[in-house]
């Protein structure tokens, strides 16, 4: 490095920041000549186009990362990284798609290519987090733009409950993003954020909803908190308290970590102990079993009678 001229030294800080990915304006200032360019990128060369005016300067397969540099590139400046792209990117679980959702300024003319997809908006992000030469929207504006995407309630649920779990945003600021962005698409969002208003806390519980909804079964209290003689016993997922029972979700990502199932125990015993009758249900069962779950609990319903002294209190209490 220190027998390269300042041009030089630059080259590589470019190629090693941005893992070898360049559009043709830097290649041109920085490293290569027309002539060159063309060179390089012939059939058989040792560069390739991944989109146009942007170039990986080897052969082979791009990683993701590359990619995700490429569609930063192609999009130009003030574009940012959307959708499931930016789900991956803050460890929330999405719908699993090799397009790169990038938002540019409305005033860009700059169409959709190849594994890219080019969202133009008026809202471009006032906020937003970087890696090297990566630009992502915030987490809240990365669920509402994929959610908008999606077709079924279930994935939508899941999306929006790994963000709020994992922390990567909250409620409010899903609420804050369904308000200020588009109408169009915005039912699922819309209707998940109510599910959360009303008690539900996951995606499995939210199938739970749906399941208990459609089954003719009374009502239960979503999360409630119940207390016997002024302390808390615990927050279960559904509470019918004329018979005393109450249905726990075990969601294995949400409730299986470290120490939490011998968190979940104590909180049985306790239940238990006071005269509540706990029904415990997996997300799986939820998808293979919902009849049997369905019977189990009107069974338990028809046989259970209030416990004595518990006290229900909802979910926003």
């Amino acid at each position: 490095m220190s027998a390269m001229n300042p041009d030089d030294r630059a080259a590589v800080w470019l190629l090693a920041n941005q893992r070898g990915v360049l559009s043709r304006e830097q290649a041109l200032a920085n490293v290569v000549t027309e002539e060159g360019l063309r060179h390089r990128i012939r059939t058989g060369g040792p560069w390739q186009r991944l989109l146009p005016g942007v170039y990986l300067t080897a052969t082979g397969q791009p990683t993701r990362e590359q990619r995700l540099i490429a569609a930063i590139l192609f999009a130009g400046p003030d574009s940012f990284i959307t959708g499931p792209a930016a789900l991956r990117n803050y460890g929330i679980r999405g719908p699993q798609t090799e397009i790169v959702d990038v938002l540019v300024p409305w005033t860009r003319r700059r169409a959709s290519r190849q594994f890219v997809a080019i969202h133009r908006t008026s809202r471009t992000p006032p906020q937003w987090t970087s890696d090297g030469p990566l630009r992502f929207a915030l987490a809240a504006r990365a669920v509402a733009d994929a959610v908008r995407e999606l077709d079924k309630r279930a994935d939508a649920r899941a999306v929006v409950g790994s963000a709020v779990q994992k922390r990567r945003c909250t409620v409010k600021q899903l609420a804050d993003e369904l308000a200020a962005g588009p109408v169009r698409g915005s039912a699922q969002l819309r209707a998940v954020l109510a599910e959360v208003a009303d008690g539900v806390r996951s995606a499995a519980e939210g199938d739970f909803r749906t399941l208990i909804g459609t089954s003719g079964l009374p009502q239960p209290m979503l999360n409630a908190r119940l207390l016997l003689d002024g302390e808390l016993l615990g927050i279960v997922d559904a509470w019918w308290p004329q018979a005393g029972v109450a249905v726990e979700v075990d969601s294995r990502e949400w409730h299986f970590e470290p120490g939490a199932w011998e968190a979940t125990m104590r909180r049985h015993r306790r239940l238990t102990a006071a005269g509540i009758y706990v029904i415990h249900v997996t997300p799986r069962q939820l998808r293979t079993e919902p009849d049997r779950i369905v019977r189990d609990i009107a069974a338990a319903l028809r046989h259970g009678r209030p416990a004595a002294g518990i006290v229900s209190l909802a979910a926003a209490a």
